[in-house]
């Protein structure tokens, strides 16, 4: 006697391939566990080298090469984190008009068109029908992306692999936990307490799903933590590649030190139960009377040593590990040790195919339609294929009779038909010709037009350099900007901007002294930057002297020279971003801007010559002139205000900017006058370069390199004691 049909289910995971397969003895109403398999896959899909295209077929083939599938049927799991579970309550209506409003309330919940998404739907437990009206319905509505689904079953597809069932993974546990925890049958009447829930927490690789139910009603929630991010926590704390991680953490009570694992693992654990608690929290503050009366634990990621435990202590119930199948037999599949050592990760196929023998209360499925409709074509080809037999042979007959009659032909009956025929074509071949000029003319504008607006999406580039410039220059903020003083405000004057395009930048690099290079960045002083750019050639000033606080004359000196310029100015031209204070929002709090500098491109920034002389206080100039002259050229109001302060008097007689006295104050001055606007200053210029390779915004790097040592000066960041460099 040949042996029933069983019903694979198959679950696709992180780790790997879980299938199992279930058949029902009718006589004895038992499900029998008849085979099983679980192929791991080479890497965890998660994983950055993973590539899940690859990994998914490889192991379906090894199933398939292991397992002979013919005559079953085959339900598959798609990933509940995916998927959209919505329970509505409907209003008492009746029982033919439920679809209707439950098409209306998918369009309203379904944030997708209808059409972008596979759905479906089914009144769950507890609903009451009284004289054709259904009354206390609860409707549960669970819906995919079609393209995740198609993604989903095509790896099967393109085997040849015919699946029955797609159902979301929560369901699955639902499916489970009725029928081998609850003892509910279809067709049965459910007697169970209504306010008593169990809570199945399935870990998984990077999620955990949480299903709430007391057979007759689902709550769904996703926590996003799952067994990797334990691994990551060992990657982190114990300086682990992510395989010895892995390994460390399935092993941690036999490794060397396992208090130092567990010190590791704490956060994640603390955070773990945090989200579950805020969870199932939220679930009893909108089912008031519902009483959680056990957490069943499922997924390989609970097999963690001492999880277990620490939830049963931190939330307060019963945490039990699923370790066996409670409503099946077959001691073939149940005690075997591969199995018994992954049992955990079975709970998914095994309400899988529950639901493909019909023996679950669940009937949904996300098997696209169409993919139904053409098996059941399929199935009833045959029948079509005779019955289009018979109108074919019949057609022919007749055919035959009216071709005797028909088969002369009045050639002057059509000559006048043909002719217009013939000038038709003509017509026909002429437009066409015509039609195809135009459209090579269409394709030469066109052409032409991209060719001059191509290199527009590159002017963007530049931009991102002038903000990147503007950014690392220094800045007053907050009660700084009150200051008047020049020597005391953070400002650095840029005179000029220019770019050279170069086609290497190793001449550039080859003739700049080993002195300039020790402002770059420690990697960027080995060599030049690699290919064609730009090179950036700055030039500026500024008055910035703080050297009164100081007491050493080398750090006097250095604190009104080009050290300010190298801490606030060079070295952000070295940061991979930095981080501007922007104006002041409507709160009257300031706002912080992240611009990119090393990640667009921008390197080897260095200071390439300097200049250095004292000056007298522009105000004290300002002030001379205002007396010894009539009213200004430039009307009330004398010479504009201090903006332009390095344009407004170069090459003025008067202004002592090309003095190159060092240490005497300027010729008429009071060395005894206390007025600090009467005072000689100190004017610094400075040239800084710095290369730019244009990198495209998908090449960029996401975040700084971890080597990436700053070089340049050690020293305040408000132009205090450098370590001097040489002047030009």
């Amino acid at each position: 006697m040949a042996e029933e049909r069983g019903c694979w289910g198959i679950e696709v995971g992180q780790a790997g391939l879980k299938a199992i397969r279930l058949r029902y003895a009718e006589a004895a109403k038992q499900v029998i566990a008849v085979a099983f398999d679980y192929v791991p896959h080479a890497k965890l899909l998660s994983q950055p080298d993973a590539v899940p295209e690859e990994l998914i077929p490889q192991a379906i083939e090894t199933f398939l090469a292991r397992n002979d599938i013919r005559g079953d049927s085959i339900a598959i799991a798609a990933p509940g984190h995916s998927a959209l579970a919505r329970f509505i309550q409907l209003p008492p209506v009746e029982t033919s008009k439920v679809a209707q409003i439950v098409q209306y309330e998918a369009k309203q919940q379904i944030p997708f068109a209808l059409d972008e998404v596979i759905w479906d739907y089914q009144t769950l437990g507890g609903a009451a029908e009284e004289s054709g009206y259904i009354l206390e319905a609860e409707v549960g509505l669970f819906a995919m992306k079609r393209d995740l689904v198609e993604k989903t079953i095509k790896p099967f597809l393109d085997r040849k692999v015919e699946v029955q069932l797609v159902q979301i993974s929560p369901l699955a546990l639902f499916n489970f936990v009725t029928f081998d925890r609850l003892g509910i049958r279809p067709g049965e009447e459910i007697e169970v307490d209504d306010d008593e829930h169990i809570v199945v927490c399935d870990m998984g690789a990077d999620q955990t799903m949480l299903v709430v139910t007391n057979g007759k009603k689902i709550w769904i929630r996703n926590v996003p933590i799952g067994g990797n991010h334990f691994t990551r926590a060992l990657v982190k704390g114990m300086k682990l590649t992510f395989a010895k991680a892995e390994h460390l953490k399935c092993n941690a009570t036999k490794s060397p030190d396992p208090r130092a694992v567990f010190q590791a693992l704490r956060p994640v654990f603390n955070d773990y139960v945090a989200e579950l608690q805020r969870s199932i929290g939220y679930f009893s503050s909108v089912n008031r009377s519902a009483k959680i009366v056990k957490l069943l634990g499922a997924g390989n990621g609970f097999k963690l040593a001492g999880l277990q435990k620490f939830l049963q202590q931190n939330l307060q119930y019963d945490v039990e590990r699923i370790e066996t199948f409670d409503a099946a037999v077959g001691d073939k599949v149940l005690d075997d040790d591969l199995f018994k050592d992954n049992v955990l990760s079975f709970v998914v196929p095994y309400g899988l195919a529950l639901q493909a023998m019909d023996q679950t209360t669940i009937r949904t499925t996300l098997l696209p339609p169409e993919i139904a409709l053409a098996r059941e074509i399929r199935r009833k080809k045959p029948w079509g294929v005779a019955a289009a037999a018979v109108l074919l042979l019949a057609f022919g007959v007749s055919a035959i009779g009216f071709g005797n009659v028909m088969q002369s032909v009045s050639e002057a009956r059509w000559k006048s038909t043909e002719t217009n025929v013939s000038q038709h074509n003509s017509t026909v071949d002429s437009l066409k010709q015509t039609y195809q000029g135009k459209e090579t003319e269409y394709a030469d504008i066109v052409d032409r037009g991209n060719r001059l607006l191509g290199n527009i999406e590159r002017r963007d580039y530049w931009l991102e350099v002038y903000r990147a410039v503007n950014a690392c220059l220094p800045r007053d903020t907050g009660d700084r900007l009150d200051l008047t003083d020049v020597t005391s405000q953070r400002r650095i004057r840029i005179n000029s901007i220019t770019a050279q395009r170069l086609e290497s930048f190793a001449e550039w690099f080859g003739s700049l002294p080993q002195q300039t290079k020790t402002h770059m960045l420690k990697g960027d002083q080995a060599a030049a930057p690699a290919g064609a750019g730009y090179l950036f050639t700055l030039t500026g000033e500024h008055f910035h002297d703080t050297s009164d606080e100081a007491t050493d004359p080398l750090d006097r000196v250095n604190r009104r020279r080009t050290g300010f310029v190298l801490r606030n100015f060079v070295d952000p031209l070295n940061e991979f971003q930095v981080t501007v204070v922007d104006d002041v929002d409507k709160d009257g709090l300031e706002e912080e801007l992240v611009v990119p500098v090393r990640q667009i491109g921008i390197s080897h920034a260095t200071m390439t010559d300097q200049g250095y002389e004292q000056v007298r206080h522009p105000k004290a100039i300002l002030a001379e002139r205002s007396k010894a002259r009539a009213p200004s050229r430039s009307g009330p109001g004398g010479i504009p205000g201090l903006g332009g302060l390095g344009n407004s008097f170069a090459g003025r007689p008067d202004n002592n900017f090309g003095n190159t006295n060092r240490g005497n104050p300027p010729a008429g001055t009071d060395p005894n006058n206390t007025d600090p606007t009467d005072k000689p200053i100190y004017r610094t210029t400075f040239t800084i370069q710095f290369c730019w390779t244009p990198t495209p915004e998908d090449t960029r790097p996401a975040e700084a390199p971890e080597a990436a040592d700053a070089a340049g000066v050690e020293g305040e960041t408000e132009g205090g004691a450098e370590t001097p460099p040489q002047e030009s």
